[in-house]
């Protein structure tokens, strides 16, 4: 199934962009693909061959069929309107005010979390391959300076992210290209390990294993929504969306199928190199200074999540304020047409959390993801709800989309069954059910707060008139 585009006139001008159409649609397939491919592939990924052995590869396809059918989704609805806000703009007219805010403070806050994790985890990685300055000060370095790429301009940002992800994307396909030669025979004086570790015991967990693994492997396709809310600020939005949308989803899969399928081929599920995916199969190779060279790529995959995660964080932040549901200061913006207030407290709270977590080990972070871990499951529910009832909104009315996802509202409806199981097999498991308790809770708060700063901006409105 693929998506079509229409060929209708353009949406008009896009409120709730920041700055003008300069980022290009290179640079929006790559951020999307960037965004995607991070430390959750290069260092996390063994973690789902160590639950479910090679059979791991059926949740990948389960994860990888649902994330395709929510960008699907939000590629018909941002095409349609582009915004900063993307999902939470959308949620907003489909369910109403205090729906689309609890989804994009939901979203703010999961991003601003994850900021504080990603320079903390670079730091500490390139720390481990160059122990030369402290972990604090790498941190607070890799903050400080991808601020400053932030508040430079949405085509800066842009060419950082698209270089980014070209490396990542080329150290890939050279892993895949190493991985089938091994697995091949065909590297010189390496005996191939075949595909035994594939056929002798494909679930060593059976059923168990294969749920376990999929709460996992969901969260490592997290980010990938970040190309809706770019879309807002790349030029000709109708035509970017689609092709970023076709290119990124089939290149994950290939990526993240095709890796998953070498690692869990070369390394047992009780290996300890799946510490270290990645290089425990180059090492298998013999493939000399394997370890640092993917410690390095996966300091440079976190620091490119950690720069497409502040610039998601700042324009959501933006949208917020500009709709009435955050200060209206954040909407500010600066000479190169980048909401300056929005990026700072958005990246002032990562700061907070990346201090206490340097006082306090072990024990912030773990907190606060307890929190958000599940919130991209929100956020893609979200997503396919707000798409059901806009689209037939849409049809009902007889207005035209500029992109139609094929298949509606069976394909739709199958995104949300496949959210449905990935929430069941996350209740059947004690730890996964307290998180998945604990984002619910969250929701409810959230939700709570903006129905009632809603009702006191009402009362002062009536007040003042």
């Amino acid at each position: 199934m693929t998506m079509k585009s229409a060929r209708t006139i353009p949406p008009g001008p896009h409120r709730g962009t920041p700055a003008a159409h300069s980022m290009k649609p290179r640079q929006l397939t790559m951020m999307g693909l960037g965004s995607a491919i991070g430390a959750g592939l290069f260092l996390g990924s063994g973690a789902g061959v160590q639950a479910a052995g090679p059979a791991v590869l059926v949740s990948y396809l389960v994860a990888g069929t649902l994330i395709i059918l929510v960008m699907w989704a939000l590629g018909e609805m941002a095409a349609a309107n582009p915004n900063s806000g993307a999902f939470s703009v959308y949620a907003g007219r489909a369910l109403g005010r205090t729906a689309g805010a609890t989804i994009g403070w939901l979203w703010w806050l999961q991003l601003v979390v994850v900021i504080a994790a990603e320079a903390l985890g670079a730091a500490g990685l390139l720390f481990s391959v160059w122990p030369v300055v402290p972990v604090w000060a790498l941190a607070l370095l890799f903050m400080v300076a991808f601020t400053a790429i932030n508040l430079t301009g949405v085509r800066n940002f842009g060419e950082f992210e698209f270089w980014f992800a070209i490396l990542k994307v080329a150290v890939i396909v050279l892993f895949l290209a190493v991985g089938a030669a091994l697995l091949l025979g065909l590297l010189p004086d390496v005996a191939s390990p075949g595909l035994a570790n594939l056929t002798s015991d494909f679930a060593p967990q059976g059923l168990g294993g294969v749920a376990a693994a999929l709460f996992v492997v969901i969260f490592a396709f997290g980010g990938t929504e970040i190309v809706s809310v770019a879309a807002a600020e790349t030029e000709d939005p109708v035509r970017s969306v689609g092709k970023a949308i076709r290119t990124v989803v089939w290149r994950i899969l290939v990526f993240y199928i095709g890796s998953v399928f070498v690692i869990a081929a070369v390394l047992p599920a009780t290996s300890k190199s799946l510490a270290s995916p990645f290089a425990g199969v180059l090492d298998a190779a013999r493939i000399p200074g394997a370890a640092t060279a993917i410690t390095l790529v996966a300091v440079v995959a976190l620091l490119s999540a950690l720069n497409a995660n502040l610039y998601g964080a700042s324009r959501m932040a933006y949208s917020l304020a500009q709709r009435g549901e955050a200060p209206r200061v954040l909407t500010r913006l600066n000479g190169a047409g980048v909401p300056l207030l929005a990026v700072g407290v958005s990246v002032a709270f990562g700061f907070i959390a990346t201090v206490l977590e340097l006082l306090f080990p072990e024990r912030i972070l773990p907190a606060l993801f307890q929190l958000v871990g599940s919130t991209c499951l929100v956020v893609w529910g979200s997503a396919l709800v707000s798409q059901l009832i806009l689209r037939r909104r849409a049809d009902r009315d007889g207005t035209r989309l500029p992109l139609r996802m094929k298949g509606f509202p069976g394909l739709t409806y199958l995104g949300l069954a496949l959210l449905g199981l990935i929430f069941a097999v996350g209740f059947s498991a004690e730890g996964s059910r307290v998180q998945l308790l604990s984002t619910f809770g969250l929701v409810a708060g959230i939700a709570l707060a903006s129905a009632a700063g809603a009702r006191v901006a009402a009362g002062r409105r009536a007040a003042g008139g």
